[in-house]
């Protein structure tokens, strides 16, 4: 709900920690569909951030991959992270040319458990959870149906 305080708020993007950004870009970017919206490196702090997305920075929610520069170990997921969500017009066809390119399906396309909209999931390099989603417009114009 709109008020004094929170209008014009706006999902600005997400960050996640990886450990090799050129194999994330190339999931992200080459696989998914995203684009390098910007890349600031920040040598005396010995990190890069890569804010990618599907559409301008200052109107579409971005993902933000953050690099520290020597570490070499997966990070700790934690049980409080979920995933990240990507909207696809074809579940189903997303992932069989997710599978041919090498990603991990982890969950087949099919309805959601207790549900009707069509998911997936996959992992991206460094195993963050991936969930496709049939786009919500097709999703709620079945329901309707």
């Amino acid at each position: 709900m709109a008020n004094q305080t929170n209008t014009g708020f706006r999902l600005a993007h997400t960050m996640i920690r990886v450990v090799d950004l050129e194999a994330s870009l190339k999931f992200y970017c080459d696989i998914l569909g995203m684009q390098v919206l910007r890349r600031t490196d920040y040598p005396e702090g010995k990190f890069t951030n890569t804010f990618i997305g599907y559409g301008p920075e200052e109107s579409s929610p971005t993902l933000e991959l953050a690099l520290n520069w020597g570490r070499e170990e997966p990070y700790e997921k934690g049980d409080a992270y979920g995933h990240i969500c990507i909207e696809t017009p074809d579940v189903y066809k997303a992932c069989e040319d997710l599978a041919a390119a090498g990603v991990n399906i982890t969950r087949a396309p099919g309805p959601m458990k207790n549900g009707t909209r069509v998911i997936a999931f996959c992992e991206d390099p460094d195993g963050y959870k991936v969930e496709l989603n049939e786009s919500i417009l097709k999703h709620l114009a079945k329901e309707e149906a």
